[in-house]
C-alpha cells in the first residue's frame, strides 16, 4: 500500500497526469486498504478465501478471437490491430482517439472495437463518457483485452463510480449489484478482482 501512495505521489507531482489515471489510483489505494483490512480479519479468524478468480479470463479472449476471424479477412484483421495498436501508444493524444473512432465506425463488430469503446469511455466526460460506457455495456459486453479483463464488466465499473460522482447513487448501486452477481470472476488490468474494488 505504502508502494501505491508512492506512486500516486510521483504521478501527482508531474504536469501531465490525466484526471481519470488519478482517479483510477485512488480507487486501487482504497480497493488495498479493504483488502488489508480483510485479510486481518482472515488471519485473526482463521478463515482462508481464495483471491483468484475461479475461470479462466484466457478463454473469453481466443473466443472473440475466432469470431473476428470468422468475420473479417487476414488484411483487415490486420488494419484492427494496427489502428488499435497505434491508438495504444498513447492514449491521451488527438491521434489516439482518432484511431479509435476510425477503428468504431470502420469494424462495429470486433472484439478490439468493444476495447476502444470502453477506452474512449474512460477518456471522456460527462455525457459522452457516459454514452460510450453504455454502448460498451451493450454492444461490446462479449468483448475482451488482452489482458482478460472483460468490457462489459469493466465498463459497469466504470459507469457506476461516474455515478456515483455524480449524485446518481441508485443507479450506481445497481451497476455494483450486477458486478457483484453477473461477473464475479471479472478483473481489472492488473488481474485483482473488480468485486474487491467496489464499495461495501
Amino acid at each position: 500500500m505504502k508502494r501505491c501512495c508512492l506512486v500516486l505521489a510521483i504521478l501527482l507531482s508531474g504536469s501531465g497526469v490525466h484526471a481519470d489515471e488519478i482517479s483510477d489510483m485512488k480507487k486501487e489505494i482504497e480497493s488495498l486498504k479493504r483488502e488489508v483490512s480483510e485479510l486481518r480479519s482472515l488471519v485473526q479468524s482463521g478463515t482462508v478465501q481464495s483471491a483468484t478468480p475461479a475461470t479462466d479470463p484466457k478463454a473469453g479472449i481466443r473466443r472473440r478471437y475466432e469470431e473476428d476471424r470468422k468475420t473479417y479477412s487476414d488484411a483487415q484483421l490486420r488494419e484492427i490491430e494496427s489502428l488499435y495498436q497505434s491508438a495504444n501508444k498513447d492514449l491521451r493524444s488527438p491521434e489516439a482517439k482518432e484511431a479509435l473512432k476510425s477503428l468504431i465506425e470502420k469494424y462495429p463488430k470486433a472484439n478490439r472495437t468493444g476495447c476502444a469503446v470502453q477506452y474512449m469511455g474512460q477518456m471522456s466526460s460527462s455525457e459522452e463518457k457516459e454514452s460510450y460506457l453504455k454502448l460498451a455495456i451493450k454492444d461490446f459486453g462479449d468483448c475482451y483485452y488482452g489482458s482478460g479483463v472483460q468490457v462489459g464488466a469493466y465498463a459497469r465499473l466504470y459507469l457506476a463510480y461516474y455515478y456515483k460522482e455524480t449524485g446518481r447513487a441508485k443507479e450506481a448501486q445497481a451497476l455494483f449489484d450486477e458486478i457483484r452477481t453477473n461477473f464475479p470472476d471479472a478483473v481489472n488490468h492488473k488481474g485483482k478482482l473488480l468485486i474487491n474494488m467496489l464499495p461495501k
